[in-house]
């Protein structure tokens, strides 16, 4: 969970991979979830999530960046209560959801993909996929779900040294069929996407976060606001015409996610550097994110201010 709290000098729009979770609570859920699965975990974290909620403001502050624009009508101050409780409540879900998958095994949850035969038929093609995902729902886990695939699916995720709930999903990853491309490596691990891609592999990329400085993004508007997001994506995409399939998942059941194909995004081979190319294929992600977040407005998990982001980033240029 994207909320830590930060020091002077540190805006609010920047972001880190850190839990808030201190290292003795991640271990005390850890051994909940092996003593007893994920029920007794979900009956303690209600009443974790309602003490962070009434007593740490950084945590309700958080929350706002996002359900200020997703509600903007709401104006009771308990219904905005109630609405930051029922986020993070969603986020202590997936937490735990994506703990057990890494400590009992991927086993542990189920993953529906009604439309998985599409996600075949676009890797028969032969230029390897590029599954385009969001924080939304459970996606790590979500994303072992391409087992059935047979092909090698890489996850760009950034894990944060001291962050020991990715590690979690990492083992459970590689049981999975899943590996790891961590964007703080040389050279943000541009080579090894390329390599996956050209291999006529799956990557797995998240399109709604900045990672660092990174000044290659594109600005449109998000949830009526002006938001930065990478350019990246579509780059790779366009090297050798690799389709994109934007991927959501959302929680349907206590052990059961659900996955949704949302677009499939083809962006002609060798556009070339020009971030300005791109805008009708970013444009295309973003209109089918709002279209997630109004049917599943809880499953958002972005805790920065995204567009703050972009107010600065509009004013330094």
């Amino acid at each position: 969970m994207s909320t830590e709290p930060q020091g002077p000098g540190v805006s609010n729009a920047q972001w880190d991979s850190r839990s808030v979770g201190r290292r003795w609570q991640q271990a005390f859920f850890a051994a909940l979830i092996r003593i007893g699965g994920r029920r007794p975990a979900y009956a303690c974290m209600y009443f974790v999530v309602l003490w962070y909620v009434l007593f740490r403001p950084f945590v309700r502050r958080r929350c706002r960046y996002y359900l200020d624009r997703r509600f903007p009508d709401v104006t009771n101050p308990l219904i905005r209560l109630w609405h930051d409780y029922r986020r993070i409540v969603a986020l202590g879900g997936s937490l735990i959801d994506r703990g057990a998958f890494g400590l009992l095994g991927p086993g542990t949850l189920k993953v529906e993909f009604p439309e998985g035969r599409d996600l075949q038929n676009l890797i028969d093609e032969g230029r390897g996929l590029i599954v385009l995902n969001s924080h939304v729902g459970c996606w790590q886990v979500a994303m072992s779900a391409f087992s059935y695939l047979r092909v090698p699916v890489s996850i760009v995720m950034h894990q944060r040294a001291g962050d020991i709930d990715p590690r979690w999903f990492q083992d459970a990853g590689k049981e999975a069929g899943l590996s790891i491309i961590d964007p703080a490596e040389n050279m943000g691990g541009i080579m090894e996407m390329i390599g996956t891609l050209q291999r006529h592999e799956i990557l797995g990329l998240m399109a709604d976060r900045v990672f660092g400085n990174d000044p290659n993004t594109l600005e449109t508007t998000f949830l009526g606001s002006p938001v930065h997001f990478p350019v990246s994506p579509y780059r790779l995409a366009s090297m050798q015409g690799t389709p994109i399939a934007v991927v959501f998942s959302h929680k349907t059941r206590f052990s059961t996610y659900r996955l949704r194909l949302a677009r499939v995004i083809r962006i002609p081979a060798g556009l070339g550097r020009s971030n300005q190319a791109y805008v009708p294929y970013l444009q295309e992600f973003v209109a089918a994110l709002e279209t997630f977040v109004q049917s599943h407005p809880w499953q958002f998990f972005n805790f920065h201010d995204m567009w703050q982001t972009s107010r600065k980033r509009s004013s330094d240029s």
